[in-house]
């Protein structure tokens, strides 16, 4: 499924794309300020998390409780990780199997603990305002 949009409508296609997430591992896919975390914001404040104030470059992970609710999301940004092996001294296995939103950035730095089923959601910059979504479950 693919979606275009002009950044002033992100709103309206998180929105949209939200309810299409047939799981809750969401991996991101697009080249450094392509909008990633811009895009998670968006998705974050659908889910009414109105916390989400910055991207978890430096602490890795940024949790966030969603009102009334008994759920998760869990923001990942993994660009930081030098090897495959820094996953699990953070617990992001248990992260990942705990049933709550996972949202991951840069998930090719840990490709071999990324369970299936999961959602892909490639990012495709193409100009300054305008993004294509390309959105793949596997």
């Amino acid at each position: 499924m693919e979606f275009t949009y002009q950044l002033e409508e992100i709103d309206t296609i998180a929105a949209q794309v939200l309810p299409l997430l047939s799981h809750k591992i969401v991996l991101f896919h697009a080249p450094m300020g392509a909008g990633k975390t811009t895009f998670i914001k968006a998705l974050a404040k659908q889910l009414h998390i109105t916390a989400m104030t910055s991207s978890p470059t430096f602490s890795i992970v940024n949790a966030y409780q969603i009102p009334d609710s008994k759920d998760a999301l869990y923001h990942f940004d993994l660009y930081r990780l030098k090897e495959e092996e820094e996953a699990y001294d953070f617990g992001f296995e248990e992260y990942l199997y705990s049933g709550n939103w996972c949202f991951i950035e840069w998930p090719d730095k840990v490709p071999n603990l990324i369970p299936d089923p999961h959602t892909t959601i490639e990012i495709v910059s193409l100009d300054s305002n305008t993004r294509k979504l390309i959105i793949t479950s596997i």
